[in-house]
């Protein structure tokens, strides 16, 4: 880690696309003030349509890993950053060590792309989230330390 980097996490029910977008666009615009996971509740795989966006916005993240919260127990976090929109379903709960637990959420584009009425139109709910996430991820650090 590089001195004075934040240790961020991540967080969301399944940590298949939404935590895993966020991370790939912390690792890819904030690795200079930011080291960045992602978890969730249950491990459950990269969403083959979010490592599919992403790329197209030119952020790789085919070689992440899905994984539990409890997977990274050890890691003394600054910030949790749970990302899944209460409207959708529960967000998960930090109980962790010491860090300060921020809330952004954001639109599940699976479940949100069931309802779709084609390929191409679910990939557009999972391109709007990404960019959601995105201009989220720029505001960092500085987001963290304004919300309540």
């Amino acid at each position: 880690m590089l001195p004075g980097r934040l240790k961020v996490l991540f967080l969301c029910t399944g940590n298949s696309c939404r935590s895993q977008m966020a991370e790939g666009w912390a690792r890819r615009l904030k690795a200079d003030s930011i080291e960045a996971y992602s978890a969730g509740i249950k491990a459950s795989g990269l969403n083959a349509e979010a490592v599919r966006v992403m790329a197209e916005a030119g952020v790789d993240i085919s070689g992440q890993k899905s994984k539990t919260a409890e997977a990274l127990r050890d890691v003394a976090f600054d910030y949790v950053v749970t990302v899944c929109g209460n409207a959708h379903e529960t967000c998960p709960v930090w109980l962790g060590k010491k860090a300060k637990v921020v809330h952004a959420g954001f639109d599940d584009p699976p479940a949100l792309a069931r309802r779709a009425k084609s390929e191409g139109e679910a990939l557009e709910i999972y391109r709007r989230v990404r960019d959601e996430i995105a201009t989220f991820v720029r505001s960092l650090p500085g987001a963290l330390t304004e919300r309540p």
